[in-house]
């Protein structure tokens, strides 16, 4: 088929590249009917991204130029095989079973049995696809530990589901090639890459700074720039990760949708915010139990806004510090 006419592509899927040669008049279905029978993945279950796009159900009829797809470019394909989700199915039977056992006791019981609720088939879009640490850097097992860290975090996978975020790539920056970034998202999730390592290569980041710049390039998916809504989301994003192991650690295991509360930090910041507060104000005991409590979150989200502006000026994704990519 291939001739000065046609559209070679290349697509990558869980490490494999596929090279196609279309037509640029044929359709979006025709494309991913091609790709169904290189991977087994059918068309309803591929996510296509390529330069910051991502086609829809709907458009599977539009033709490959419409789509904005162009002779030489690359595509990452996400999706899921018709076996693995009958697999998922399969636990998702079996988990059922197990909580109906569950509820069955729980109601002979004295002690109330939660449940920590049920997957679906979507927790295997919604997640990070391939997890590739530096191989040319020191001690790789221990980042691609850190990074399975970050991929199996409960809170980290219930926004990733919540807000239906796929990462075609998880991996890590080196510090000598971007010094000054902590963080980059690649095409609106094709890949994500964290500053894993000290300057020194001689240690990991925290486990909490980095995850903390993870939900900022998880808002990246969203929103390329850090305006206002960048800025809205990226705070709610980091508000559900803390909600959420609030209601863990209470033993509830599950959350209901936000419901528009302030963000109230750990309880090493209010801390700290306690300490700002009475250092400043002699009369506090007057105050009542809600002035108190006001005071503190708003010394601590002072603190949490001025964390999140010295990250957007390391973030390379938008902003001044921006770098190449593609690369």
């Amino acid at each position: 088929m291939a001739s000065g006419n046609s559209l070679n592509l290349t697509v990558a899927h869980r490490g494999q590249s596929y090279s196609l040669s279309l037509l640029p008049d044929e359709t979006l279905a025709t494309l991913q009917a091609r790709l169904e029978e290189l991977t087994s993945i059918p068309p309803h279950f591929q996510k296509l991204l390529y330069k910051g796009k991502s086609p829809r159900a709907q458009d599977q009829q539009m033709t490959l130029a419409q789509a904005g797809l162009k002779d030489g470019m690359k595509v990452q394909m996400l999706g899921t095989t018709t076996k693995e989700v009958d697999g998922l199915s399969s636990i998702e039977a079996e988990r059922q079973k197990r909580n109906r056992i569950l509820r069955e006791r729980a109601s002979k019981a004295p002690v109330k049995v939660r449940s920590t609720g049920t997957a679906n088939s979507s927790s295997l879009n919604y997640r990070f696809h391939e997890l590739i640490p530096l191989s040319h850097l020191p001690n790789p097992e221990s980042a691609r530990a850190l990074l399975q860290r970050l991929s199996d975090d409960p809170a980290i996978a219930h926004i990733m589901q919540k807000h239906e975020f796929s990462v075609g790539i998880l991996t890590e920056l080196a510090p000598h090639e971007h010094p000054q970034l902590l963080g980059l998202n690649v095409n609106a999730g094709q890949q994500i890459k964290l500053r894993l390592r000290t300057d020194r290569y001689d240690g990991f980041r925290t486990y909490r700074e980095v995850r903390r710049v993870l939900c900022h390039e998880l808002t990246h998916n969203v929103h390329g720039d850090h305006d206002n809504n960048f800025k809205e989301l990226n705070s709610r994003l980091n508000r559900e990760v803390a909600e959420y192991e609030r209601a863990v650690s209470a033993g509830t295991h599950s959350l209901s949708e936000y419901d528009g509360s302030m963000y109230e930090p750990s309880a090493s910041l209010e801390a700290e915010a306690r300490g700002h507060a009475l250092s400043g104000v002699a009369s506090l005991s007057l105050d009542s139990v809600e002035d108190r409590r006001m005071k503190m979150l708003a010394a601590a989200e002072a603190r949490l806004r001025k964390e999140e502006e010295e990250l957007e000026d390391s973030c390379g994704t938008a902003g001044p510090s921006a770098v190449d990519k593609t690369s």
